[in-house]
């Protein structure tokens, strides 16, 4: 998968060091995926929790950071449209939010 807004997640972790190991795991692991369907996203991610047929939130950190991304499978595009703390998590709506463009 082609990972847009990977910046954010490299400025993220800068500034919250406990999420570089988890957030450099998702990254090698989506960047190396084929992924043709949200199931075959949850099914690797089994903590990942589908949001709709192209959205998913994924836990960071032991769950104490969430991020939310978008996929286009068809053209085997990963976009990062989210990520935050738990509590800034509960605050947004997940199907809309687009905190990078």
């Amino acid at each position: 998968m082609r990972i847009v807004s990977r910046r954010h997640l490299f400025e993220f972790w800068a500034k919250h060091p406990e999420t570089k190991t988890s957030l450099q795991y998702w990254l090698s692991v989506a960047k190396a995926a084929k992924w043709t369907s949200m199931p075959a996203v949850v099914k690797t991610f089994t903590k990942a929790k589908k949001l709709n047929g192209e959205r998913a939130r994924f836990e960071v950190a032991g769950g104490n950071y969430r991020m939310v991304v978008a996929f286009n499978f068809k053209r085997a595009i990963a976009f990062i449209k989210f990520i935050g703390t738990h509590k800034e998590y509960d605050k947004i709506d997940a199907l809309k939010v687009s905190k990078f463009k």
